[in-house]
C-alpha cells in the first residue's frame, strides 16, 4: 500500500455488521449480500462473498503459500441498505422520522429497519471466570464509605452501584441503607 490522505471518519454509521446491502458502484454492481466486517477507522465495509481479489501469499512458518481469493473492502458509500418490503436500495435509512431514536427506518415503504440480531452476539466472548485483575466480591461488599460523617472513599460507593446491576440489590440495602437505589 502506498501513501493514502485523510478521510474524514463518518462518526453516526447507518450501516451495521449484518445488514443486507446492494452494491451501487464497482465489479459487483447491482448484486446484494450481507455486511460481514464494518472498518470504522477506514469508512469500509466487506459484503460477504462480493469484491473478491486475489492475493498472493508468500509461504512461511505455520501456513501454506499460494494465491487466495479474498473478499476486499468497498468504501461505505459505495453500497446501500435494501430495503426489506421493496427489495430496493435506500440511500440512507432516516432516523428522526420514527418512534424510537434508534430505529432505522425507510421513509418511502414506511418500515422500519429492525437491528441485526448479529449485533446481539458478542465477538470476543466476556470472560466467565474472574481474572487476576479483578476485585474480589468480599473487597467489593465491604462497606469503605461512610456519607454522614464523609471518610473514605466516594468509589467504593460506584462499585457497590454496579454490584446492584449484579442482582444484588438486598445485600446493598443491608451495606448501604441510605442510598438511592433506582
Amino acid at each position: 500500500m502506498g501513501w493514502k490522505s485523510y478521510q474524514k471518519l463518518i462518526h453516526q454509521w447507518r450501516i451495521h455488521r449484518g445488514d443486507n446491502v446492494m452494491i451501487i458502484r464497482g465489479k459487483d454492481k447491482g448484486e446484494t449480500g450481507i455486511v460481514k466486517h464494518v472498518v470504522r477507522f477506514q469508512n469500509r465495509v466487506i459484503v460477504e462473498g462480493k469484491n473478491l481479489v486475489k492475493k498472493h501469499i508468500k509461504q512461511g512458518q505455520g501456513h501454506e503459500g499460494g494465491i487466495f481469493t479474498v473478499e476486499a473492502p468497498l468504501h461505505v458509500s459505495n453500497v446501500q441498505v435494501v430495503d426489506p418490503v421493496t427489495g430496493w436500495s435506500v440511500a440512507t435509512p432516516a432516523k428522526g422520522k420514527f418512534p424510537t431514536r434508534v430505529s432505522r427506518g425507510i421513509e418511502a415503504s414506511g418500515t422500519i429497519i429492525p437491528r441485526p440480531e448479529i449485533l446481539k452476539i458478542r465477538t470476543t466472548p466476556r470472560p466467565t471466570v474472574a481474572g487476576p485483575k479483578d476485585t474480589p466480591m468480599e473487597v467489593v461488599m465491604e462497606r469503605t464509605y461512610d456519607p454522614k460523617n464523609r471518610k473514605g472513599h466516594a468509589r467504593s460507593l460506584r462499585l457497590l452501584f454496579f454490584v446492584r446491576d449484579l442482582n444484588m440489590v438486598e445485600v446493598m440495602q443491608k451495606l448501604v441503607p441510605h442510598a438511592l437505589l433506582l
